[in-house]
C-alpha cells in the first residue's frame, strides 16, 4: 500500500501539479492547496494558510 503522501502548492500550481501527478503514473494525486501568493503575506495570513494546509493534509492522509 505503500506510505501515505500528500504537497502543499498553491492554487496557481495545481494545473502544473496536476500534469506532473499524470506523468508520474498518479492521476489524483490529492494536494493541500492555498491561495497564491505566499511571498508578501504577513504573519496573520500565513498563519491562515498554514492552518489551512495542516488541515487538509490531515484529511488527506488520513483518509481510508
Amino acid at each position: 500500500m505503500g506510505i501515505a503522501a500528500t504537497a502543499i502548492i498553491t492554487d496557481r500550481f495545481v494545473p502544473t501539479a496536476q500534469a506532473m501527478a499524470q506523468m508520474s503514473g498518479m492521476p489524483g494525486f490529492p494536494f493541500a492547496v492555498i491561495p497564491h501568493p505566499i511571498s508578501h503575506n504577513n504573519d496573520v495570513e500565513l498563519r491562515a494558510k498554514a492552518v489551512s494546509a495542516v488541515q487538509q493534509c490531515v484529511a488527506i492522509l488520513t483518509q481510508p
